[in-house]
């Protein structure tokens, strides 16, 4: 079996401009052609199906799709999952002990509800050692509206009252503005490279944060016949991300921006954008809401093995506080 990750140009016969067709298709990885059939293949790639199905052939070759670990296999690799966490007691018990690494958190909520306060919070703890909350590493931040304040990471560093220079800590925060969902995607594939330079160094890359996921995608491909190509895009972009994290075993935390559903009549009628998309390739999703008195209620919507649950916490100019 081939070893370390796989690209679409590493089969056969499948250059630049056919990997780009697939990808734009949905195809987005050498298992997404392993499990295709030669017909879909064949008409998405513009290829013969007798290519097609040599194309499947030397991907399922190249992947272990046959492969069954045991469950304690699986128990094992999941002792290399690390957890950052919030300082909030209430907080991180809701979320088990923390934001898992190897997993995307999507957090949304309305205006407000404390959304960009937690990434910047998360930003400056991941620099702390693993033994006061943090996983001793950097953080890369694609801010796609404007969110991102220094002066902001600098009371949180105040609010931790530790001896430490913000100055420190702002130079392990590596920001970039993304202008277009496009902008957005390239963003991710350069924060590959950049984060393969620093696996090396005292500060490896341990928080990949998109602040907003959401946002451009949702004002370039406005109406119902956008709707698939935006999903199109929305899916493979979560893809590339995953694939970030996985192979630095980081933290993915993005946030979601949300809209009024009219036909729900009781309840609560927000919801996140993105639909099935997001909601499916999120591994945690954390609904943000504003309470009395300055407090935040943070509600556990989906997890794949921690109970729904709710944890309130306090937004203060030294950072995230218990209430």
């Amino acid at each position: 079996m081939t070893q370390g990750p796989l690209e679409l140009e590493d089969l056969p016969g499948v250059g630049p401009t056919t990997a780009e067709k697939l990808r734009e298709a949905g195809f987005l990885s050498v298992e997404n052609i392993a499990t295709a059939t030669s017909a879909d293949l064949a008409e998405t790639a513009e290829i013969g199906e007798s290519t097609a199905k040599k194309m499947i052939r030397a991907a399922r070759e190249m992947v272990d799709l046959a492969g069954f670990r045991t469950g304690k296999d699986v128990f094992e690799q999941r002792k290399e999952i690390r957890k950052l966490r919030t300082l909030v007691p209430e907080l991180d018990g809701l979320l088990g002990g923390g934001l898992e690494t190897q997993a995307i958190t999507e957090l949304y909520g309305e205006f407000g509800s404390g959304k960009s306060q937690i990434v910047h919070q998360m930003a400056v703890n991941v620099q702390l050692d693993e033994d006061a909350g943090g996983l001793n590493g950097s953080a890369i931040y694609i801010d796609t509206e404007n969110t991102f304040r220094p002066e902001r990471i600098e009371q949180m560093v105040h609010g931790l009252g530790i001896d430490a220079d913000p100055a420190d800590f702002l130079e392990n925060i590596h920001v970039a503005r993304a202008h277009t969902s496009d902008h957005q995607m390239l963003l991710v594939d350069s924060a590959k490279g950049r984060a393969a330079e620093m696996k090396e160094s005292g500060r490896p890359v341990r928080l990949f944060i998109i602040d907003s996921l959401t946002s451009h995608f949702r004002s370039e491909y406005a109406g119902r016949g956008t709707l698939a190509t935006r999903q199109q895009k929305l899916n493979r972009h979560l893809h590339e991300l995953f694939k970030l994290i996985d192979e630095n075993n980081a933290v993915g935390l993005v946030t979601n921006q949300v809209m009024s559903n009219p036909a729900v009549f009781f309840g609560d009628p927000t919801k996140p954008i993105g639909g099935n998309i997001v909601g499916h390739t999120a591994t945690f999703r954390i609904y943000l809401r504003k309470s009395k008195g300055g407090k935040r209620i943070a509600r556990l919507v989906d997890s794949p093995n921690l109970p729904e649950g709710e944890a309130t916490f306090m937004v203060e100019e030294a950072g995230l506080k218990p209430c």
